[in-house]
């Protein structure tokens, strides 16, 4: 099988040498550093749960392109049975991480490459898909983690991309050869790209004439020269570094999201991982398709492993009060029950009802329609289920002391006593429980949520593109018996 174990994994990273910042100094060592190892964990837990036979029918599936089995997260869904397999490995990473599995955007970006190099090719005579392709074999049968990239900083929105003051503002080819492209610009909020070994980077807008170098999607390793991360840096970030016992944090092993801005200093790209380059008609296909598919992702699937977490977290802190007959506590966490349900049926409607496309790719993509109201369902339900959240863990989940205390002479017992609340369980499982509560209701992933695959308004204003009346109007019609 084309499957490396977890120590393989690891293994292989070392040989990878990203040039990462963060917090004002450079880190040497991904596998090393505290923030940066949570990457490193999370993707290495894909490859252990696709060798675990309880898992391994959730996290691989087999590979016409290779003839062989492969992790599900290098492979391209090629019927609705696909779809509905990747959204529910969705929302396993998510229940069992608790944060990103950061190969999925990268696993999104192969769709959108996948279709719409073929169409491409078909309508142009180019030869992207081939090479595609190669590419995609070779992820398979090394079993690589690829992250994607399609955040840019941009500029003026008011004006047109060739118009703005600074022109590596989007991503830009700024030299051809025969060898291959350079290219020079950044993409930004990028997840965990540091920790993976390729990087998909598709362009963020549609372009039009005159804007062909910016019009470029390619693949490349990312330790390639003149690639730079710059690593987020947050209280959690702060709180990972300094802590004298990753037990004291909210999610010990994999850590909040981490992301960086990616910069292209005269990157080198060869011939043969360049999938988009000039054709500027085609550049808001590959956002399209990268957006049908990452909103299903983002919308209906991981967001509820999210959920989850949150609500086994609750129940946990409602059995420990001894508050398990609270009449408003039990209805509060049937709404974040039915929160979640809606999530998931919005996530497994927009598999349910894809499709292939384009017609004849092989290739099948989410319902638009259907995933973007998943993400458009999922962004508030989420907020509320983290509000529910704050009132059933109560006030502790912003005023929680340091876990250290419970190691403290002077203070010890006190802790013990008091944050016990008289239960049969230990005040240091209140605080843990507590403590992961807060990383979800007082942290990053709030706001994450709502921006992630795009803001809402970006959903919204798809739809109102793809939304047809004509079928309601109609039922109306011939309810009343109007004749046109």
């Amino acid at each position: 099988m084309a499957l490396m174990t977890p120590q393989q994994f690891e293994e292989s990273l070392k040989n990878v040498k990203p040039r990462v910042f963060m917090n004002g100094q450079r880190v040497e060592n991904i596998l090393e550093n505290r923030n940066t190892r949570t990457v490193v964990e999370a993707n290495k837990a894909s490859y252990e749960w696709a060798l675990d036979p309880k898992y391994k029918d959730i996290m691989t599936c087999y590979s016409p392109l290779i003839n062989d089995t492969v992790n599900r997260y290098t492979h391209v869904s090629t019927s609705v049975a696909d779809l509905v397999a990747k959204a529910e490995a969705g929302t396993f990473t998510a229940e069992m991480l608790g944060t990103c599995i950061y190969r999925c955007v990268g696993y999104d970006s192969f769709h959108s490459l996948y279709a719409t190099t073929w169409e491409m090719d078909r309508e142009l005579g180019t030869d992207y898909h081939p090479r595609f392709l190669e590419y995609l074999k070779m992820v398979q049968t090394k079993d690589l983690s690829v992250a994607g990239a399609l955040t840019e900083p941009r500029g003026d929105r008011g004006k047109k991309t060739v118009d703005w003051d600074d022109p590596y503002l989007s991503l830009k080819i700024v030299d051809k050869n025969k060898d291959g492209i350079v290219v020079k610009g950044a993409k930004i909020n990028i997840s965990g790209a540091f920790g993976s070994h390729w990087l998909n980077v598709l362009p963020q807008a549609a372009h039009v004439k005159g804007e062909e170098d910016y019009a470029v999607a390619f693949a490349t390793p990312v330790d390639a020269k003149g690639i730079t991360y710059i690593c987020q840096y947050t209280p959690n970030s702060a709180e990972r570094d300094q802590a004298a016992d990753m037990e004291e944090l909210g999610n010990p092993l994999y850590g909040q999201r981490e992301t960086s801005m990616v910069i292209f200093d005269n990157v080198f790209v060869p011939w043969q991982y360049v999938f988009h380059c000039g054709e500027v008609q085609y550049s808001g296909k590959f956002v399209t398709r990268f957006a049908k598919t990452h909103r299903m992702t983002c919308g209906g699937t991981c967001k509820v492993g999210f959920m989850n977490q949150i609500i086994g977290a609750c129940r946990l802190i409602q059995e420990y009060k001894g508050l398990q007959k609270a009449t408003h506590i039990n209805e509060e966490l049937m709404e974040m029950v039915v929160l979640r349900e809606t999530c998931r049926a919005c996530g497994l409607a927009a598999a349910q009802k894809g499709a292939e496309e384009p017609k004849g790719s092989g290739v099948f993509l989410p319902d638009e329609l259907m995933g973007n109201v998943s993400k458009l369902t999922v962004a508030p339900a989420f907020w509320r289920v983290m509000a529910l959240a704050g009132d059933i863990g109560g006030g502790l989940i912003v005023t929680l002391p340091s876990l250290k205390e419970l190691k403290n002479p002077e203070v010890k017992d006190y802790v013990n006593e008091y944050l016990k609340f008289g239960s049969d369980t230990s005040a240091e499982n209140i605080m843990k429980v507590t403590k992961l509560l807060q990383n979800w209701a007082a942290g990053l992933h709030g706001v994450a949520t709502w921006q992630g695959a795009g803001p809402l308004m970006a959903q919204k204003i798809m739809l109102q593109r793809v939304i047809n009346y004509d079928h309601e109007k109609w039922l109306v019609k011939r309810t009343l018996n109007i004749k046109d």
